[in-house]
């Protein structure tokens, strides 16, 4: 198939998008957890645009496998890939990235990764539930809307403040359970409220992931009123990024993403 100009100046791995539950899939959040295993969702979604740089998207994890797999993805085993992309991300990094940039940067469709820190120390899931249907994705890409507000700013540090209380860590793992199940069902009115539920959740374990001195932005006033006006809505990443909005109507200002599911 010819590539347009565009296709090959993005390159063809796909991106990846985070949905509820992000955070679960750092061990020293996990091992906190009372009622392991806890979830989160990411979602394989189509290189058709560039990303915001430092918003939530995986554009650095992507960067590194670009250049990794000179950019193609292999044929190989997908937990192979994602394993291989964490030591070549993380090589050296005091505070690695999570193994969720790698998983849905490799694996098709909507998956929910489940994190028990009893099974491989947190690092990686110990189950990984994966749908490829081209219907729900496709109900997907129509009520998913990206707002672009702004990346997370140099010399920001989500890490600064930190309230790992086990009730809102269970909470955490709950909201990407909740999340997978609603998107299988093609619910938006529980897949905005999973969405309402992980960022409340961010505000009480990691204030600083929303609320940090170098963000310009009032990222909650901003959250707060699309989540009154539609059925949820979460931030892409630590400090802002995109804001990812639940609507079976259009969003004005926002973009659509199309669901990479594999192929038969």
């Amino acid at each position: 198939m010819k590539l347009s100009p565009v296709e090959k100046y993005l390159g063809s791995i796909p991106n990846r998008l985070q949905l509820a539950g992000g955070w679960i899939d750092q061990p020293f959040v996990s091992r906190r957890n009372p009622t392991p295993p806890g979830s989160m969702v990411v979602v394989q979604i189509e290189a058709n645009f560039r990303s915001m740089d430092r918003s939530g998207i995986a554009s650095g994890t992507r960067a590194v496998a670009m250049k990794l797999w000179k950019g193609k993805l292999p044929q190989r085993p997908l937990d192979q890939l994602a394993r291989e992309l964490y030591e070549a991300e993380n090589k050296g990094k005091a505070e690695p990235s999570g193994s969720q940039d790698m998983i849905g940067l490799v694996y098709p469709g909507v998956n929910r990764l489940d994190y028990d820190f009893k099974t491989h120390g947190g690092v990686f899931p110990s189950h990984i539930e994966s749908c490829n249907s081209p219907k729900v994705a496709r109900w997907l890409d129509k009520v998913l809307h990206l707002i672009p507000v702004e990346p997370r700013p140099d010399g920001y540090n989500p890490l600064g403040e930190k309230n790992l209380t086990p009730k809102w860590v269970a909470k955490l793992g709950q909201s990407g359970q909740d999340c997978y199940g609603a998107i299988v069902k093609m619910d938006a009115k529980a897949l905005g409220a999973s969405l309402n539920l992980n960022m409340k959740c961010w505000e009480m374990l990691l204030p600083r992931v929303v609320r940090h001195p170098l963000i310009r932005v009032d990222l909650m006033g901003l959250l707060k009123a699309y989540q009154r006006q539609y059925p949820g809505a979460m931030y892409s990443g630590c400090g802002g990024g995109y804001l990812i909005v639940v609507s079976n109507d259009p969003v004005p200002g926002a973009f659509k993403v199309n669901v990479r599911v594999a192929k038969l």
